[in-house]
């Protein structure tokens, strides 16, 4: 797969700021709305005055939409501004969202909550947005050490059942070789690892030719 490296921002600091203090709070209250689909026990009239209130917010924002996605209008610093992004989007209501410490070193580490709107089994999170998440912080983690790419290979052991709830997941590089990188990761609920990931990616071409 290629990578398309888009132009770098130029968008000054403080109006970067500027919209995401516009956008952040719009997306909390969005979550929390999905979180009250799933767990909210109003009585029928409630529900449907909800759902008018939330059609006419629809209709409101439906009056301009973007031809771009986030991923492919917005970068900061040569790199993707990944408002978007299902995992870390700051404009993303399914996002939990992720916020991501990591480090030149190759590690990553996040804490979050994942509520009732990312159940599978009874309890307990999707298996599927175990591996979404894991995939994130490896990603993370490769990049922070300056090794950015796309993910090749995914392989998920689940241990356990991952609870509902806080939970923390962390990242490490194992290995490079040429254009790939393994890097490796787990999720840790309350009672220890929950799920392990293993990660191949693949140097994106576009910097393989930059870096030529």
């Amino acid at each position: 797969m290629n990578w398309h490296l888009p132009d770098s921002d130029v968008t000054p600091a403080a109006e970067i700021e500027r919209q995401a203090a516009t956008w952040r709070p719009l997306a909390a209250a969005a979550r929390e709305l999905v979180d009250l689909c799933v767990m909210s026990d109003v009585d029928e009239d409630e529900v449907r005055a909800a759902q008018a209130d939330v059609e006419a917010a629809v209709a409101r924002l439906r009056k301009v939409r973007r031809t771009r996605t986030l991923g492919e209008e917005h970068l900061t610093e040569g790199r993707r501004r990944p408002w978007g992004n299902p995992v870390i989007g700051l404009r993303n209501p399914i996002a939990p969202p992720l916020e991501v410490a990591s480090d030149p070193s190759g590690r990553a580490t996040t804490e979050f909550r994942c509520g009732a709107a990312y159940e599978g089994p009874p309890g307990l999170v999707h298996g599927g947005v175990v591996s979404l998440l894991l995939d994130q912080i490896l990603g993370h983690a490769v990049g922070a050490a300056g090794r950015p790419g796309m993910t090749g290979t995914l392989t998920v052991v689940y241990r356990r059942g991952t609870p509902l709830g806080d939970l923390r997941a962390e990242a490490w590089i194992d290995r490079e070789e040429g254009v790939k990188t393994w890097a490796r990761a787990h999720l840790i609920g309350p009672d220890g690892a929950t799920a392990e990931a293993e990660g191949v990616f693949i140097l994106p071409r576009a910097i393989r030719e930059r870096g030529a």
